[in-house]
């Protein structure tokens, strides 16, 4: 018991709120950004595309998207699905997962 103590307080140290923080937001960004990739793609393929938009979104980005939580998106948050989306990190993702390039 006493020596999982120090391990349980080195995991409790190596999780920065800052990390937890986004990981949290980017799950936030996920429910938004699935029904736009939805879309133009079938649900497994949206899902997988989802998590390469959303792990490509910049900080600010993800803060965006996740404001439109419990809301259909507007234009503003497809256009910035769309636009990362369009990115060449994203487009990699897309591609070493087997789906198309591009969204639209």
């Amino acid at each position: 018991m006493r020596g999982t103590l120090p391990l349980l307080l080195a995991l409790l140290v190596a999780c920065s709120p800052t990390d937890m923080a986004d990981k949290v937001g980017r799950r936030a960004a996920e429910t938004v950004v699935l029904p736009v990739v939805g879309k133009y793609l079938p649900g497994p393929q949206a899902e997988v595309a989802t998590r390469c938009v959303v792990d490509n979104a910049s900080a600010a980005e993800v803060q965006a998207l996740a404001r439109d939580i419990a809301v259909q998106a507007g234009t503003s948050t497809v256009q910035t699905v769309l636009a990362i989306a369009a990115r060449p990190e994203t487009a990699r993702c897309f591609a070493g997962a087997g789906l198309p390039p591009r969204l639209p």
